[in-house]
């Protein structure tokens, strides 16, 4: 007998103040809490644009805003900048191991400590390790904390959803002290790689807002696929100007 999973149902939440672009207003879909799914599940909810934060699956519905745009990396495609190459020369003295999804508390005082220098309050400064957890844990997808080390020392730590049709960087937090190295952008360029090892197309990056500093970053990686009414397609020059 075949059995078929019911499709989980969709809201639509209240209008709340956006998260990334000051004086406005924000939607989001979200899809229905009590029915969780896995990851392979989920890889079809992240193809139409949904991310998670935590178990809460949901994709921005803005009225009168589309800056919102999923993205993510053809890997197979992928050359690093020389930008990009550099930094990749420069941390090859550290080592990159997974460590289980649990709590971790040399994890979060990484964490901690990352938000203070980075996000003061941006309102994930919070020293409250549940909802640490609550935003990065995920009790149903197949989730990595890779941590980056120089010898014994955590510098950083990579969140990272693998899926049957690629890897998801969920949230990456590093050493503040350690600007110099380009962590945030050596985690990005080690999941590409660890992408193309598994023999799996994508890295999926999440948002690409280029009106946001924190979010446009995400336009430096080449090529780069958006989701564009519906669609999977390469973002042009065009798209991509003064996003750096």
């Amino acid at each position: 007998m075949t059995s078929h999973l019911k499709s989980p149902e969709v809201f639509l939440s209240m209008p709340h103040a956006c998260s990334y672009l000051p004086g406005r207003s924000a939607t989001s879909l979200f899809l229905d809490p009590r029915q969780p799914l896995d990851s392979r599940q989920y890889a079809s909810f992240m193809r139409l644009g949904f991310r998670r934060s935590g178990d809460l699956i949901y994709r921005p519905h803005c009225r009168q805003c589309s800056a919102c745009i999923p993205v993510r990396i053809p890997v197979s495609r992928f050359w690093p900048n020389r930008g990009q190459r550099r930094i990749w020369k420069r941390n090859q003295d550290l080592t990159v191991t997974a460590s289980t999804p649990i709590y971790n508390e040399e994890h979060f005082d990484l964490y901690q400590r990352y938000q203070a220098a980075r996000h003061r309050g941006g309102g994930m400064d919070d020293p409250d390790p549940k909802k640490y957890m609550n935003f990065l844990g995920s009790k149903y997808i197949d989730t990595q904390f890779y941590e980056m080390r120089l010898q014994e020392k955590l510098l950083a730590v990579a969140v990272t959803d693998n899926l049957p049709d690629g890897l998801s960087a969920v949230y990456t937090f590093f050493d503040p002290e350690e600007k110099h190295r380009g962590l945030g952008v050596l985690a990005v360029l080690w999941q590409i790689e660890q992408a193309r090892a598994r023999n799996l197309p994508w890295l999926y990056l999440g948002y690409w807002i280029k009106e946001c500093v924190k979010m446009s970053y995400k336009g430096n990686y080449r090529p780069l696929e958006a989701l564009i009414n519906g669609r999977w397609t390469l973002l042009t020059d065009t798209h991509l100007e003064n996003s750096a």
